[in-house]
């Protein structure tokens, strides 16, 4: 079963200075971290901020060959993780065809904002992502980076907003 998420935040890693994307379970207080690169997070943070870019980027142009196309993007599932890599699936709808493209997790969020559709985690991902995900080697144990972002308040996400 899939957990419906919404971006609860984008934000900087203080230990490491790397991109996360926060995602909230809807129905629930469960948090799950990503961490992205510089640039996937910038494509994600100027569409979450609504900045207008001179040319269409990637994900733009993408969005726009899917409706040219005839066709809808319907869902992005964050469906595995393995070593510490997410993996995710873009559902795209084309008349009566359904199809499943594999994605990047920050591709297919950057590509579900601006296509407005939902965004899932499979249920054993976000289960799994609660024990394993652990950021830079460096970095703070899951159980404390976990505390830390279900503690987070909106006054917290804007200090360390990107």
């Amino acid at each position: 079963m899939d957990v419906e998420v919404r971006i609860r935040g984008l934000m900087m890693d203080p230990a490491s200075n790397m991109p996360i994307i926060v995602l909230k379970d809807i129905a629930s207080d469960t948090v799950m971290p990503i961490w992205v690169g510089i640039f996937e997070a910038n494509a994600i943070a100027i569409e979450i901020e609504k900045m207008a870019t001179p040319r269409p980027m990637t994900h733009d142009l993408t969005r726009n060959l899917i409706r040219h196309l005839n066709g809808q993007l319907e869902r992005v599932v964050i469906t595995d993780i393995k070593d510490e890599t997410f993996f995710a699936v873009l559902w795209l709808r084309q008349g009566e065809d359904s199809l499943a493209i594999d994605a990047r997790p920050s591709d297919a969020i950057a590509l579900a904002l601006r296509a407005d559709c939902p965004i899932y985690v499979a249920e054993h991902v976000m289960q799994s992502a609660k024990l394993n995900t652990t950021g830079p080697p460096e970095g703070p144990t899951a159980e404390q980076l976990r505390g830390w972002l279900e503690g987070l308040n909106d006054e917290d996400l804007g200090r360390y907003k990107m």
